[in-house]
């Protein structure tokens, strides 16, 4: 086939299409968490504000840090409010030691408050501290300036109202609702998985369009596939995070590991769909890509992408039954079209990306589904 000129266009109505789609399903698994995170923020913080002047000593007389450390304990999932609220008390309690030490130097100055930024920023870096590393030299500098002529006072009522923040943002973190993001990660999946089948279907219909193809979104999917994939990523350790000490996870119990497997399968088929875009992409538009497309192989590559692509579809939409006829099919496209080559002679001198194309056919096929026996894909004779 001829390699026409470069064409401009406007953005993609079909990646548009599933994008809004992706977006407003992932979205709509996300919303009510956020907000019930919100309302969990809330709740935690009015219970701690409540119960503050209630605490012991010069301690009830600083009830503003009780809410505080309520929302500095509120975190997405359980275990993160544990480790978060953890590392801001240990953060406070090196940012107040700091400030005593320097109470050695005097009554605050410029002098003093510049060497307690110095250092809270230097013990910032200590590892393992996580968030509570900022909280060093904001506490260290809140005793200097706040506590004033009473360090003493402030710092206990200031540690202990903090700590009766976090315990009350950890509880109600845990009691009321903990969330689970299995839904999100699902959604994810099947959303990429849906994308890649796309991909493919496009693709195929472009091998049988006179070139330059008609429709050439699908060649500047590529980035947005790959961070679709990092996305799909992101949303799986979520989910595994939110089942971390939450005691939910024995009510929905969900396989994280059949997640973690899909996500592995997507990210290759994703690299190999990225692959033959970026291959057909060359042949169709790249003045410097020597490779073709014979015109006597378009039309049975696209149908072999097609079905590799409808494979992927069937994976989320179609019966055990229905996705191993559709395998089939497609193993027998792909070879066909291999023996095919293998015994024919070409139409053109130039190098051929068919065999190219048709071995990432083969590998994602077999990342599809790999339970089911297949042939190895024939070759052509050695010369």
């Amino acid at each position: 086939m001829a390699i026409p000129e470069k064409q401009a266009g406007s953005p993609p109505s079909v990646l548009r299409r599933w994008t809004r789609t992706a977006g407003s399903a992932v979205a709509a698994a996300v919303l009510w968490p956020r907000l019930q995170l919100a309302l969990k923020a809330g709740l935690a913080a009015g219970v701690a504000f409540a119960i503050a002047p209630f605490m012991p000593g010069s301690a009830a007389d600083y009830p503003y840090y009780a809410p505080l450390g309520a929302l500095v304990a509120m975190y997405e999932n359980v275990a993160g409010s544990m480790r978060q609220g953890v590392q801001t008390l240990v953060g406070l309690a090196i940012g107040v030691g700091l400030a005593f030490m320097l109470f050695s130097l005097g009554s605050p100055s410029p002098w003093t408050v510049a060497v307690v930024m110095g250092l809270g920023v230097i013990l910032a870096g200590l590892p393992k501290i996580g968030s509570g590393r900022d909280w060093i030299p904001t506490a260290a500098l809140l005793v200097l300036l706040v506590g004033g002529h009473n360090p003493d006072t402030f710092s206990f009522g200031y540690l202990f109202q903090m700590g009766v923040g976090v315990t009350v943002g950890i509880v109600v973190n845990l009691l009321v609702f903990p969330p689970l993001h299995f839904r999100a990660a699902e959604l994810s999946i099947a959303e990429l998985r849906q994308a890649l089948a796309q991909q493919l279907w496009d693709m195929g219909k472009a091998l049988k369009e006179s070139w330059p193809p008609e429709h050439v979104d699908w060649s500047r999917r590529s980035e947005a596939l790959a961070a679709h994939a990092r996305s799909v990523r992101l949303a799986v350790e979520k989910a595994d995070a939110s089942r971390q000490a939450n005691p939910r996870r024995h009510l929905h119990p969900r396989d994280l590991n059949l997640d973690y497997r899909n996500l592995r399968d997507l990210e290759r088929l994703t690299f190999h769909v990225q692959d033959v875009t970026q291959v057909l992409s060359d042949v169709i538009w790249a003045e410097d890509t020597p490779f073709v497309v014979p015109d006597e192989y378009a039309v049975p590559l696209g149908d072999a992408m097609a079905s590799v692509g409808d494979v992927l579809r069937a994976l989320e939409e179609e019966q055990p039954e229905r996705q191993t006829e559709l395998a089939a099919a497609a193993d027998a496209a792909i070879s066909e079209l291999t023996a095919r080559i293998g015994s024919e002679q070409h139409s053109t001198d130039a190098p051929s990306a068919v065999e190219s194309i048709l071995l990432s056919l083969h590998r994602m096929l077999r990342v599809a589904t790999p339970g089911r026996p297949e042939a190895k894909p024939a070759t052509a004779p050695a010369d």
